[in-house]
């Protein structure tokens, strides 16, 4: 069986999504560690005293990068056809 090796416009649109993607991790992670450190409705006070703070803290983060990553990419894609003249 003959490999596959993606051509270079299915190359650029996976990187142009994966930048985007990264875009919206960075800033959910920004959230995620803004809403701890701040104690925001007290969800870090219950994460650290939680005998699960980890998988919660996982989960949140998780949570917020997914939904983040995802609203990035939208965004990014639809704004591939606007018109950028002045």
């Amino acid at each position: 069986m003959k490999p596959t090796i993606m051509k270079p416009f299915e190359k650029a649109a996976v990187l142009f999504l994966l930048k985007h993607l990264a875009s919206g991790a960075a800033g959910a992670i920004v959230l995620g560690l803004g809403i701890l450190i701040l104690d925001i409705a007290r969800i870090g006070t219950l994460i650290a005293t939680s005998e699960h703070g980890v998988v919660a803290t996982i989960m949140l983060f998780f949570g917020l990068i997914v939904t983040f990553g995802s609203v990035a990419m939208g965004i990014g894609v639809m704004t591939l056809n606007e018109d950028r003249r002045p």
